[in-house]
């Protein structure tokens, strides 16, 4: 290989070097922009997002501070009606309370000092104790009672109202005569002053009185109790546990000799009359039911009369013969005979007039054999001995 041959090659190699070089560095540098730009991307959409979250906490922030305020604002808007009702509803004692304050703060005091001078002692102080608080005491009960139990009597309160504050100005009455009479007075006026206007106050909230019919109707209802009460009678079980029994019923009050209230039946125009046959009726089938099962044997299972064996059913018993007529004239063919009762007393085909029988009168049965007849007819099915009424007209 000659020598510019080689020094060619070496040119050529470090060309080629030299771009490669310049290639991996170009492309170093687009991978660097690259990541340089993924970096950038990244930090600005954490940006973005951090923004968001800001945003969206500043928004609540914002929105739970308007609801806290508009809260706030209804708590306040109730809390001010609540005041405004109370105020409407008691503005007649925020009129009435004052002066029972300001007697009270002169009073009281006064009687303190006037007990203590009295007692020689710090015992003394609590004479306003007796003098003041009795009375207040009677008062607010009254106003209590009436508010609770409307219409309940107070007069027992009201006269402990009054009788403490007799005492309460006697009291401050003595306590004012040492200064003189007019002192006496002004002190025992203003002891009692609150509590008069208080007692006038509550006495015009009295409920209203009943009518005089109203008051009628309750007295009525009362005498009627009270002799529903004298008029009932006590049904004890087999325990011994005993209980009131009433007759109900449509009755009028009545007075006897003595003036007691008592019940009379009555019957007044278009009200509906109680009709208690069924009742009895049913009694009636369920007693017969019972008897029917306590027999032994069962009536079902004694033998059947026939149709043409006497009522009595021995064949002994002589009777005068009398006409029974046909089987057509036994209703549902059972063994009743009628008496043959044409027009005129005529035979209905010959025309001849048939001799009169003498009237027999009915022959007493024994309870056995008014047992077997049942028997009979229950067995045929004539008679149902669930019904009352069957029974009877069977």
């Amino acid at each position: 290989m000659s020598a510019g041959t080689w020094a060619e090659r070496r040119r050529e190699d470090r060309a080629a070097a030299a771009e490669l070089a310049r290639r991996d560095a170009d492309a170093a540098a687009e991978r660097a922009l690259h990541a340089e730009a993924v970096r950038a991307e990244i930090a600005e959409r954490r940006r973005s997002e951090q923004a968001a979250r800001d945003e969206a906490v500043r928004v609540a922030r914002v929105e739970q501070s308007r609801r806290v305020r508009a809260e706030r604002r209804k708590r306040a808007a109730a809390r001010r009606a609540a005041v405004g009702v109370w105020v409407a509803r008691h503005r007649v004692d925020l009129l009435i309370y004052p002066l029972a304050v300001a007697s009270a703060v002169m009073a009281v005091p006064a009687m303190a000092s006037y007990g203590v001078a009295l007692y020689g002692g710090p015992t003394g102080a609590v004479l306003p104790v007796l003098s003041e608080l009795g009375m207040w005491a009677f008062a607010l009960a009254v106003q209590s009672r009436r508010r609770t139990h409307p219409g309940a009597p107070v007069w027992a309160l009201q006269v402990g109202v009054w009788a403490f504050a007799a005492v309460a100005a006697g009291l401050n009455l003595a306590h004012g005569l040492d200064a003189g009479v007019s002192a006496g007075l002004v002190m025992g006026v203003v002891s009692v002053a609150g509590v008069i206007a208080h007692q006038l106050v509550t006495a015009g909230a009295r409920p209203a009185r009943r009518s005089g019919v109203v008051r009628a109707a309750e007295r009525k209802l009362r005498a009627a109790r009270r002799a529903a009460l004298r008029a009932a009678v006590a049904e004890i079980d087999t325990d011994g546990d005993a209980c009131l029994v009433h007759a109900p019923g449509v009755y009028r009050v009545r007075r006897d000799r003595l003036g007691r209230a008592r019940l009379a039946p009555h019957t007044t125009p278009g009200l509906p009359v109680a009709d208690d046959s069924a009742g009895a009726g049913e009694e009636l089938a369920a007693e017969v039911s019972a008897w029917l099962a306590e027999q032994t044997p069962p009536l079902s299972s004694l033998p059947v009369p026939s149709a043409d064996e006497p009522a009595g059913g021995t064949g002994d018993q002589h009777h005068d013969p009398v006409d029974i007529g046909t089987e057509d004239d036994r209703p549902d063919g059972h063994g009743v005979a009628t008496l043959d009762r044409r027009a005129g007393g005529r035979d209905g085909e010959h025309g001849r007039r048939r001799p009169r029988r003498k009237a027999t009168r009915p022959r007493a049965r024994s309870m056995a054999e008014l047992r077997a007849e049942l028997a009979a007819a229950v067995a045929a099915g004539e008679v149902d001995p669930a019904s009352a009424e069957s029974i009877r007209t069977g």
